[in-house]
């Protein structure tokens, strides 16, 4: 677990508050978050509004193999849930920053990595694109939403908790409206109540922002739990 303090890079725009990405991991909210240690399957459906056995089943219904990512998992233990109702034709696999996936007996189908979502890549495109309070200790958001994006089939689901009042501009106010905007005109679907963002579909997203850095002192968000705020600028 990671437990290096963090530093304030002062060279990011003059915001002496913002965190850079290497800083950000190093951050206790981040690397010692337990938002998604031990969620189960389940738990997976409840909080995203999906019924991922039943999206994999359809899938299989359609054609010989199915891929499922999923950023920000935790213990992987919803994976192994998943990945033990599909032996077979469907592969399965989970990111996270830190490496405490409690799998032991991983099956062939399950794919654990320790790896940061900013910077890992994955080998090839994906049917179901999820993360579950993942997005809330993220540096670049938007980013993510647009790698994943990429990432996807061509009629590929993207399903994430996404926090939008987490997303500031460099004046420190709220992007707001305008970004919301911004997301459906790029293809995303996002319900303010339900903090849920989803897209159908890869596609190359353009976000008339640029990342700045984080704040890891943001407090606590909607769920209850601290998280880290990411800073814009409009270009």
């Amino acid at each position: 677990m990671k437990v290096k303090p963090s530093s304030r890079d002062p060279r990011l725009d003059g915001r002496v508050d913002l965190l850079d990405d290497d800083a950000l991991e190093w951050s206790p909210v981040v690397a010692n978050c337990a938002m998604n240690r031990e969620r189960r399957l389940t738990g997976y459906c409840r909080e995203l509004g999906l019924d991922i056995p039943a999206f994999l089943r359809d899938r299989l219904s359609r054609g010989p193999a199915v891929r499922w990512l999923d950023l920000c998992c935790g213990s992987g233990r919803a994976l192994a849930e998943a990945a033990a109702l599909f032996p077979e034709r469907v592969e399965i696999v989970g990111v996270d920053l830190v490496d405490a996936f409690a799998v032991p007996a991983r099956p062939p189908a399950l794919r654990l990595v320790t790896a940061s979502i900013a910077t890992w890549t994955p080998d090839g495109p994906f049917d179901l694109i999820t993360s579950v309070h993942g997005l809330h200790y993220v540096g670049d958001k938007l980013g993510v939403l647009a790698r994943a994006s990429s990432w996807l089939t061509e009629d590929g689901r993207f399903a994430a908790n996404f926090d939008a009042r987490s997303v500031l501009l460099e004046n420190g106010g709220r992007a707001g409206r305008p970004l919301l905007k911004h997301l459906r005109d790029q293809g995303f679907t996002y319900g303010p109540r339900t903090r849920r963002i989803s897209r159908q579909g890869r596609g190359r997203v353009t976000l008339p922002y640029r990342y700045l850095g984080a704040d890891d002192r943001a407090g606590p968000n909607y769920t209850g739990r601290p998280a880290v705020d990411s800073c814009y600028t409009r270009v």
